[in-house]
């Protein structure tokens, strides 16, 4: 199955917002094994998983056990993305929503919304999240706001919601939530959803422009094949996991599962811009750090998870991956919680 990932914008207006709030970043990011450079860095996607400990480490440093809820009204506009241009450009809010769906996975792999009219009201299904992510409070709390705050943007201030209906529940603070949002809050809900007056569909873009527009179209269509052609990196690492104590870690062996000639794999590898010997390594190092990092395991029983014949080609390889000795790296990253380390 392949991994879900968020693109990197949703972790840049996260850290916007906690630098604003004064919250210990550094300390957020030592937890997390990485640092400020890495929330910068281009063409960024997080796993979506991720999710569940990135908040809980935000929390824990935080001292807040609303922090989504406050990270809220601190979070920038969405700006300088193709979906935010695909709704400027479009002759109304509705329309520019209608395309937004179609290119969904350009915000998160995990991203199935959508939206249907009741009556006066419109309803936006904020399926924005896996199974295990969608009743986070944290996370479902602090995306709707970010939502809605680029929703103004692309209005004039214009939108505005009516009604919140949450997945997650909540002991207390109810009446708080319904304060920081401005409008009827439900929660223990069916779906994660987001009511606003259906009027708002026929809003028009004073921005509007229908030689950008297909232009915009164009370009979103060329991220989502660029993301497709990637995929098969995840497929290949999958099965790459499966092989590694095998010992046949090969090229051939891994076309053979996916069903293809080599030669297509070879192909569609570069076409991601990658090879099968970039991937291979990539995969090796990832769980070398992880299993040093946050495992007791011995190097010898490192170096056989890792699929390397002898400790001395492992010592070489990590070596020239990091710069580093495996002890050495041991002994700087043991202690910390390194959930990114494997991004």
């Amino acid at each position: 199955m392949q991994e879900l990932r968020d693109a990197g914008v949703m972790l840049r207006l996260i850290y916007e917002a906690m630098k604003k709030k004064g919250i210990d970043t550094d300390a957020i990011f030592s937890r997390l094994g990485v640092d400020e450079n890495y929330v910068y860095t281009d063409q960024l996607r997080t796993p979506h998983s991720a999710q569940l400990y990135f908040w809980q480490v935000v929390e824990d440093v935080s001292g807040d056990p609303d922090i989504g809820l406050h990270l809220g009204p601190l979070l920038p506009a969405y700006k300088g993305q193709v979906l935010e241009y695909l709704f400027l450009s479009s002759p109304t809010f509705g329309e520019g929503l209608r395309r937004a769906q179609n290119y969904q996975r350009l915000l998160s792999d995990a991203a199935n919304t959508d939206f249907f009219i009741e009556g006066e009201e419109a309803c936006m299904v904020l399926d924005a999240a896996s199974d295990e992510i969608r009743k986070l409070k944290h996370f479902n709390e602090c995306f709707v706001q970010g939502l809605i705050t680029f929703f103004k943007s692309i209005t004039d201030g214009n939108f505005y919601p009516s009604r919140i209906e949450f997945e997650h529940g909540r002991e207390q603070g109810a009446e708080h939530v319904r304060e920081v949002l401005g409008c009827n809050v439900v929660f223990g809900a069916e779906e994660n959803r987001l009511y606003f007056p259906a009027a708002m569909l026929s809003h028009a873009s004073p921005h509007a422009e229908p030689e950008l527009l297909a232009l915009h179209e164009r370009f979103a269509s060329e991220q989502v094949a660029r993301l497709e052609k990637k995929d098969i990196v995840g497929q290949v690492e999958r099965i790459i996991a499966e092989l590694l104590d095998s010992g046949e870690v090969t090229l051939d062996a891994v076309a053979e599962r996916l069903g293809i000639k080599p030669r297509t794999l070879r192909t569609r590898l570069t076409e991601a811009e990658t090879s099968f010997n970039q991937v291979l390594a990539d995969f090796r190092y990832r769980l070398a750090r992880q299993l040093l990092a946050t495992t007791d395991e011995s190097i010898d029983e490192i170096v056989y998870l890792t699929g390397f014949s002898e400790p001395s080609t492992f010592y070489r390889a990590f070596k020239r991956w990091s710069g580093m000795t495996p002890i050495e790296y041991r002994k700087t990253a043991q202690g910390k919680d390194a959930m990114v380390d494997a991004m």
